[in-house]
């Protein structure tokens, strides 16, 4: 079999920032921990700065705009607020997600396709401005057809449910999963949307996805910083970074 192409790896920072900020004060500080995963070989930063501000700041957001030689990918909710942010500091990507202040991460993808008039209307300054727009979603045909109506050119498939599955031993869901992401993979790729993937991916479950053919980019957060406490951050992410790479061969 042929080789696939290099799959990119986007590290999230956000509990960099959620350690800082349990007990307030500098450290550990988000910034220093972007370097060192782009020394470590992450292709972008992703940072989701939310509405409540309970991890990244507006801050962190323009030191990363200062600091970074790679992408920044600024995960955002469609409101007025994050837009004027995104469109002040023009981030190469923006991810639209999601976001319920209840919630302790983002529980699912994006309802595209009953909102799709209001955020065709959200995205179009941010695409004119330069930034590259992804919508985070479900592997839905329905939602990837709305994604690719409004003019995102980007899809991030939401890969929570595939990895909740395995670690909890429902292999059945699991597999389910992962044939509704990998097809979805293709039919997105064939709309001419770019497929990133991203959400609770592990040691144990980002092979079989970052094999996906039509997949550009994986990115991944909580689980690389929950594994720098025991291995450090440069090789915590130099470990899924040799895993994806086996796994595009």
């Amino acid at each position: 079999m042929e080789p696939l192409g290099r799959l990119r790896l986007g590290v999230n920072i956000d509990h960099v920032a959620t350690v800082r900020n349990a007990r307030g004060g500098d450290t550990p500080d988000p910034l220093r921990a972007a370097k060192i995963a782009e020394a470590a070989g992450a292709d972008g930063i992703t940072a989701h700065l939310r509405e409540d501000r309970r991890h990244i700041s507006d801050a962190d957001i323009e030191g990363l705009m200062d600091v970074l030689d790679v992408p920044l990918n600024f995960e955002m909710a469609a409101t007025d607020e994050m837009q004027a942010i995104a469109l002040r500091h023009k981030p190469h990507a923006v991810c639209i997600v999601p976001e319920k202040r209840e919630e302790r991460t983002t529980e699912g993808g994006l309802e595209v396709a009953r909102e799709e008039n209001r955020l065709a209307h959200f995205i179009a300054p941010l695409r004119d401005a330069g930034c590259r727009v992804s919508i985070f979603i479900a592997a839905d045909q329905r939602q990837i057809e709305a994604a690719h109506r409004i003019g995102a050119q980007v899809i991030e498939l939401h890969s929570g449910a595939y990895c909740d599955a395995h670690h909890e031993g429902r292999f059945d869901d699991r597999d389910r999963e992962l044939e509704a992401m990998r097809r979805m993979s293709t039919f997105a790729h064939d709309l001419g949307l770019e497929v990133h993937v991203g959400h609770g991916l592990t040691y144990e479950t980002v092979q079989p996805v970052a094999a996906f053919p039509e997949a550009m980019e994986l990115n991944i957060g909580h689980f690389l910083i929950g594994e720098a406490i025991f291995l450090g951050l440069d090789a915590a992410i130099r470990e899924m970074r040799r895993l994806m790479d086996e796994a595009r061969t």
